[in-house]
């Protein structure tokens, strides 16, 4: 392990944090919070359920980002940092599916 590797994951680490925080936000909020940035929220049927499924969905969104980043204590010219940078274009293709096809569909007020 290298002090480069660690410096990284503690980076990592932090933004994979502030999802979490994001997202145990969410989960006390009196009205719907937006899953995109700077775009306004539509109505929702359900406002406490739906902010308890865009909460889950962050909270479980930092929990694999920080597990994704786990390859960075390799060391920082280590093969294995493919796998954070291909898993997070993954990841964040995926959350964003979730949220569209999943939450929006079943809590959009028609």
């Amino acid at each position: 392990m290298d002090a480069g590797g660690i410096i990284g994951f503690v980076i990592w680490c932090i933004v994979s944090l502030i999802f979490l925080v994001i997202g145990i936000s969410y989960f006390f909020a009196k009205e719907p919070k937006g899953f995109w940035a700077n775009v306004k929220m539509c109505e929702v049927n359900d406002t406490k359920k739906y902010n308890n499924a865009v909460g889950k969905l962050f909270c479980c969104f930092s929990v694999i980002l920080m597990l994704l980043g786990l390859p960075l204590l390799a060391g920082q010219n280590s093969p294995l940092v493919f796998l954070s940078i291909a898993g997070c274009m993954v990841l964040v293709v995926t959350t964003m599916l979730i949220y569209e096809l999943v939450i929006m569909k079943k809590y959009r007020k028609n």
